[in-house]
């Protein structure tokens, strides 16, 4: 599919917010012409040694929208996280808005209700989610034009957001010099995922790129915003014309020396159901830990 237009003489303003437990940024983006505003992978805290939950860093963005009076129109997940749990419901139970996620989730849903278990009340059709992207979708956040790539690789339902000149790219592509997200996880491609990054760097040039994690390799400064020409000319992994097979086997080579994500266990439960943790039989929050599944 070819790409949609971006609205290049759109600049929403872009602000973020670091979680350190996780290295994930989350986005506060908000339409330049109007108070309407969108939050783009957010986070909840979990303490797994007391299985305690805590929303320092939503309620963080709650606080900033509240304080600038604007109106959230959009929750968007760029995929299902592995490595934080989603702070979604909880901001949308604050301040209203439409928790959006790539279609594919329910490939991830599919995928994972096997791994933990699930039963039949487990629904498999991306219902728990207001509303499923599909590749080039076209949606607005005030009179900000908007739309989703589909960018598989990293997982099946990960997708591009490109608002204005802003791009938000989710663990596709990592800061310059941090090169781009592991393929190893189920329904993860190595291939595809080299398929997706050329695509986004087929944007153009001057586009905003915002990444969700950044662990300051080399000790510099976290960091988060580059742009799509900097990543073809300087990204370690696909900068400067590096073959589709390189890529492959330089980031197989690489995942299979990576370990698990310390919180994919209660991320993938609770991600998957939009950010809702399950419950038992007597309406307590529960998760389950599969052993020699993952």
């Amino acid at each position: 599919m070819s790409l949609p237009d971006v609205s290049m003489h759109q600049h929403p303003q872009v602000t973020a917010f670091f979680d350190p437990q996780s290295n994930t940024i989350s986005y506060l983006v908000k339409d330049p012409e109007s108070p309407a505003c969108a939050v783009i992978d957010a986070v909840m805290q979990f303490d797994y040694a007391s299985g305690r939950l805590s929303y320092e860093s939503a309620d963080e963005i709650v606080a900033m929208i509240e304080r600038q009076g604007l109106s959230l129109e959009w929750i968007i997940e760029t995929h299902v996280h592995a490595d934080h749990l989603s702070g979604a419901p909880y901001i949308q139970q604050k301040l209203g808005g439409q928790i959006g996620i790539g279609e594919h989730i329910r490939d991830v849903q599919d995928t994972f209700g096997k791994v933990f278990n699930e039963g039949t009340e487990f629904e498999r059709d991306g219902s728990q989610f207001d509303r499923l992207f599909t590749d080039g979708d076209r949606y607005r956040v005030g009179g900000l034009d908007c739309f989703a790539l589909h960018t598989p690789g990293h997982t099946p339902a990960c997708m591009v957001h490109v608002m204005g000149d802003a791009a938000f790219a989710g663990d596709t592509l990592f800061m310059p010099d941090g090169g781009s997200a592991r393929a190893d996880f189920p329904g993860g491609d190595a291939g595809q995922l080299y398929d997706s990054i050329t695509r986004v760097l087929s944007l153009p040039e001057a586009l905003r790129l915002y990444v969700c994690h950044d662990y300051g390799p080399g000790g510099r400064a976290i960091a988060w915003e580059t742009t799509v020409g900097t990543q073809k000319k300087a990204n370690i992994h696909v900068g400067g014309g590096i073959s589709r097979e390189d890529f492959v086997k330089m980031r197989e080579t690489r995942d299979a020396q990576l370990a698990m994500p310390s919180l994919i266990i209660p991320s993938l439960q609770v991600n998957m159901r939009a950010g809702e943790v399950p419950r038992d039989e007597d309406g307590d929050m529960v998760l389950k830990i599969p052993v020699n599944k993952l």
